[in-house]
């Protein structure tokens, strides 16, 4: 499920009254970001090497190379086998999905949701999660696993990264009341949401929790969600292919 490191000995919460530096990931990211929103890298062109950008910005292969992959996964750029890295077409967007809180969605077909809480824990960051989280490697967060059922079916599997900055009582909830979206949006206004959506096969794990046939698709939605000015919580929804699907209607102005 996660791949992490677990607190050991350092549990306990986190100094949250500091405010973190830019993780290096993020300064890449803000790097690549701002040069396409310039037009200085049109669409299709080549930008600058791994090599390239380590020399530029100071930083290590492997910040570059993860902040890379991420802005591939999103859609921003396309890696070519022995071609480089390019500035992905800019794509139209036929749909959207709206923040929804999963027991509303499930009572709302007139069924009953019942939630699993299956890891309730204090993580410290490797470079990966830091960059998701733009915080600090080694910093400590909160994590979540729940499995949320729908008529006792298991429905989705809620992967979720808390920012304890944001929220420092993340921990201290009972999920099996309420759901962290509905705390979460206590907490603070939303500001930002950011997608991706993925079909992904199921490891041996995901499998067993949803209840899925073997070849049976995973739909993968990340998502992660800004409030006061910093990444508030990063989440990998993780559902049943066969048994779900992602719809969102939009109106527009005329």
């Amino acid at each position: 499920m996660s791949r992490r490191r677990r607190s050991g000995a350092r549990e306990g919460r986190p100094d949250t009254d500091g405010e973190p530096a830019l993780s290096l990931g993020q300064m890449v990211r803000n790097h690549v970001l701002s040069k396409i929103e310039a037009g200085e890298w049109a669409e299709g062109a080549r930008i600058p090497s791994e090599t390239q950008l380590v020399d530029l910005l100071g930083v290590s292969r492997m910040t570059v190379h993860i902040a890379l992959r991420d802005l591939s996964a999103e859609g921003v750029l396309v890696r070519r086998q022995g071609a480089g890295t390019f500035v992905a077409p800019r794509r139209s967007q036929s749909t959207f999905l709206e923040l929804r809180n999963i027991h509303d969605e499930i009572e709302a077909r007139g069924n009953r949701h019942s939630t699993e809480v299956l890891k309730l824990e204090t993580v410290f960051c490797d470079l990966a999660l830091a960059t998701e989280l733009n915080v600090p490697p080694g910093s400590a967060v909160f994590h979540s696993v729940l499995l949320h059922r729908e008529n006792d079916r298991p429905l989705q599997i809620e992967d979720r990264f808390v920012n304890p900055r944001f929220s420092p009582d993340y921990l201290e909830q009972d999920y099996t009341r309420i759901t962290p979206n509905v705390h979460l949006m206590a907490a603070g206004p939303l500001e930002e949401v950011e997608h991706v959506i993925q079909a992904v096969p199921a490891d041996d794990t995901t499998r067993a929790l949803l209840d899925m046939a073997t070849g049976d698709p995973v739909l993968l939605l990340r998502r992660r969600t800004w409030s006061r000015g910093m990444i508030a919580s990063s989440a990998r929804l993780l559902h049943p292919g066969t048994r779900f699907s992602l719809a969102g209607r939009m109106r527009v102005a005329r």
